[in-house]
């Protein structure tokens, strides 16, 4: 298996950094021990192994256990028809690894989102700031410990206009008769999502 085989390559270079690749339904894993390397290990993953696309990159929040996060970069490679995954664990009191921005330039959305869902820095990124919830948000919503504040006020959108608009030229196009079947679908929903 040619997956196998380069996974073993970057065991190979880095040593006791990089465990023995493990495969699970045909996809093949290796945990990096020390989350500091991860620029160099995925550097030498594009340029001398030829994983050449980052799919993604998520996170993993191991909750009440130590390390606490778990930090995956999905790589694949166009050319050998391979896909790699690389694991490394970073603890809450730390909560910071290297950026490999350097390496992959579509990095950025995903490293800001890791940041903004989880709380994760990523020490070297040009331009870490919350990219999906709004910047005087203070909390990190995907955490396990999160909690919803139930203080959140109402505010109108242009939705709402667009809403009550659409739910007017219905009322006065569609054929509401009690003997039409889809008339009582329209009616319940109606019913259910009062203006």
């Amino acid at each position: 298996m040619l997956t196998l085989d380069l996974a073993n390559q970057l065991k190979a270079k880095f040593g006791d950094l990089i465990s023995e690749p493990t495969e699970f339904r045909g996809e093949i894993t290796v945990k990096l021990a020390d989350a500091e390397q991860i620029a160099e290990v995925c550097g030498f993953a594009k340029a001398k192994l030829g994983f050449e696309y980052l799919v993604d990159i998520s996170s993993v929040d191991n909750y009440g256990e130590d390390p606490r996060w778990t930090v995956v970069y999905d790589l694949r490679s166009l050319s050998n028809n391979a896909e790699l995954r690389i694991k490394t664990d970073v603890s809450e009191e730390k909560s910071e690894l290297p950026s490999v921005l350097g390496v992959w330039r579509s990095t950025n959305w995903h490293e800001r989102e890791i940041y903004d869902m989880m709380g994760i820095r990523f020490r070297g990124h040009p331009d870490l700031r919350r990219i999906l919830m709004w910047p005087e948000f203070t909390d990190h919503p995907m955490r396990k410990d999160y909690v919803e504040p139930d203080d959140y006020e109402y505010e109108p959108t242009p939705h709402d206009d667009v809403l009550a608009k659409a739910r007017q030229h219905y009322l006065k196009v569609l054929d509401l008769d009690p003997r039409n079947p889809q008339a009582t679908d329209i009616r319940f929903w109606l019913l259910a999502n009062p203006s």
